[in-house]
């Protein structure tokens, strides 16, 4: 049965209120109200109707602390009006610091063992800091560099953009408001669907069933990042370009902790970690004004553990000595987590059809050599938002060609992509290993990306690791058989047993800064999961899910959303814990039966995530 569906009529149909489409929305305004007005084709003797529709309750919710040289956002605002943005602060110290391991459990190569070695043994010659088991290395490569930059908080930032626009009239920002599908007819996308509310968890209607409605469009403007259900519908409807696939992700954990009083970090510092617990893992510190920092790590699908447990790993990093000197006594404000696509360039989709352009992150635009998204998923939008004004003045439509010529031509010429074709393969040595990894980096940075080490990257899922061969020789083939039926038999994670018994130590809960998984969820935020939603993450082939022993979607579920079901079967979902990050859409031990580059995991459109007021 055909379900009948109300429409509304738009000029520009935006999806996913982020910095790209902030971007975009800025400059399509800025440059309005300095031409003559542009009269609605669907509403005739009315402005252009532009609205933006946004899954999240609120603009602001969600933590996520940055860097970034914000080149572009600062042509779009001056720096004054960027520190009017609460929590804003400019870069004023930058380090790179190597954490060796305090505890012994780091899963490190041999070529990695001497080198700490020799690290451990000129402590006498190295400052302080080597006696917190770390060294600050006397050099950060240019392209790490952030000077001029900013550190700004995405929520604050998004907010304050939001306010300004929304005062100007001419845009339409709707929050809450998940759209579950592009609307394709004879390959043109000519709007977006709404998602349905009212309906069972399955998506089944119930008693209070409303269909979503049809927004027709001139121009759909997708810009809600690698896991929005639109650009992956656009993934799957047309396919990615020869060459490409999108097979390198990491998960971003964060928090904003109030700094004790005794910490003397001075504010605008912004500390990079390498090494530890992992040498995996990545961790950053963000020192703003008023004793407040972000901190986090992010967690690569290069790193092969079958316990991908994020936040685990987060505390442990937290209490390195080197930074546990100066977060000890701290308090957390505020948490979260972010699935990151970190393909790049390789990750690039189709940008433009009839009807429709890409920008942002699900575009391709993140840079993975220099470790920064933001400035250049705003570029994006605003290289867009100069196109769409020139068809607009010269009443084109909204063709592929016509898109190619405004947007696509610009930005091939721009340096998000010249920077984007550098850094396209910067990170394939860590697909051999870590110290490869940091090697290929900095010759693709001395080469200009003509020579990089490493290979195509694996799947995410080809390069996990069976229980039995990650644990071989730390925790024996008996005990791991018993900590499986213990797990099944009391539906808990794997991660925390496994870990202790691989030498982990137990984290000191202090109530404050280390907490347990569940608390952080209650002190730094609220889940929101408002009825009436169907669930948002489908395992599709529940005979791969009963088979699968290595339920990576388990051990690294940012919220403990999915948790161990029924006689360790189907996973448990649980929409009142999903932070939605997306973790999950990547983490998964086994591919989807139809397609070998997509997991057995789908995230679809859905309302909630964790929100919090402080960013």
């Amino acid at each position: 049965m055909t379900t009948s569906r109300e429409t509304i009529d738009v000029d520009i149909a935006c999806v996913g209120f982020g910095p790209a489409t902030a971007g975009f929305l800025t400059t399509l305004v800025n440059k309005l109200s300095e031409e003559p007005p542009l009269e609605s084709k669907v509403m005739p003797g009315m402005p252009l109707q532009i609205v933006c529709y946004e899954r999240a309750d609120d603009i602001s919710f969600g933590v996520s602390g940055v860097v970034t040289k914000a080149r572009s956002i600062r042509q779009s605002f001056s720096a004054n009006d960027l520190l009017q943005i609460p929590m804003t602060t400019p870069v004023k110290h930058e380090k790179v610091v190597y954490l060796l391991d305090p505890i012994g459990a780091s899963r490190r190569s041999k070529a990695l063992k001497f080198l700490d070695s020799l690290m451990q043994g000129f402590k006498k010659i190295f400052s302080k800091e080597v006696f917190c088991h770390a060294i600050e290395l006397p050099y950060i490569p240019d392209f790490l560099k952030k000077d001029g930059g900013f550190i700004f908080s995405i929520g604050q930032f998004n907010s304050w953009v939001a306010s300004r626009l929304m005062a100007t009239g001419l845009v339409q920002i709707w929050p809450s408001m998940p759209v579950s599908a592009p609307i394709i007819e004879d390959k043109k996308v000519t709007g977006v669907q709404l998602t349905d509310q009212g309906t069972d968890k399955s998506g089944k209607p119930t008693a209070g069933y409303t269909a979503g409605m049809n927004i027709k469009a001139g121009l759909t403007v997708v810009g809600d990042g690698p896991i929005g259900a639109v650009g992956q519908k656009l993934n799957e409807h047309f396919g990615l370009p020869p060459g490409h696939h999108q097979r390198d992700w990491a998960i971003g954990m964060k928090i904003l902790v109030e700094l004790p009083k005794n910490c003397n970090l001075q504010a605008g510092t912004v500390i990079h970690t390498i090494g530890f617990p992992e040498p995996e893992i990545f961790g950053f510190f963000y020192v703003y004004q008023d004793g407040l920092a972000s901190i986090g790590i992010f967690v690569p699908s290069f790193f092969d553990s079958p316990v991908r447990t994020t936040y685990r790993y987060l505390q442990h990093w937290m209490m390195h000595p080197y930074l546990w000197q100066y977060l000890q006594g701290g308090t957390l404000r505020s948490w979260g987590a972010k699935s990151l696509q970190e393909s790049g360039k390789r990750g690039e989709p189709y940008l433009v059809g009839d009807g429709f352009a890409r920008i942002g992150e699900g575009s391709g635009s993140t840079n993975m050599l220099t470790g920064s998204g933001v400035d250049e998923a705003w570029e994006t939008g605003v290289q867009l938002a100069h196109g769409v004004i020139d068809l607009l003045k010269k009443n084109k439509p909204f063709t592929k060609e016509n898109l190619e010529e405004v947007y696509l031509k610009p930005r091939r010429k721009s340096w998000v992509e010249k920077e984007g074709q550098i850094a396209e393969k910067a990170r394939d040595g860590f697909q051999k290993g870590f110290l490869t990894g940091l090697l290929g980096m900095g010759i693709t940075w001395l080469t200009k990306g003509k020579i990089n080490l490493g290979c195509e990257p694996k799947r995410p899922y080809e390069r996990i690791l069976p229980l039995e061969k990650y644990y071989r020789g730390k925790v024996s083939k008996d005990e791991l058989e018993k900590i499986l039926e213990e797990t099944r038999t009391k539906k808990i994670p794997l991660h925390n047993i496994l870990m202790e018994k691989a030498g982990w130590p137990k984290i000191p809960y202090d109530g404050k800064l280390l907490v347990s998984h569940q608390d952080a969820l209650l002190m730094g935020g609220k889940v929101q999961a408002p009825a009436g939603y169907g669930d948002h993450v489908i395992f599709l082939y529940p005979l791969i899910c009963e088979k699968c022993k290595t339920k990576i979607c388990i051990e690294g579920c940012s919220g403990q959303a999915i948790m161990p079901g029924e006689n360790g079967g189907i996973p448990a979902f649980d929409r009142e814990k999903c932070v939605y990050c997306g973790a999950c859409l990547w983490n998964c031990a086994h591919h989807c039966e139809d397609n070998p580059e997509k997991s057995n995991i789908k995230f679809t459109s859905g309302a909630g995530g964790l929100h919090s007021s402080i960013n």
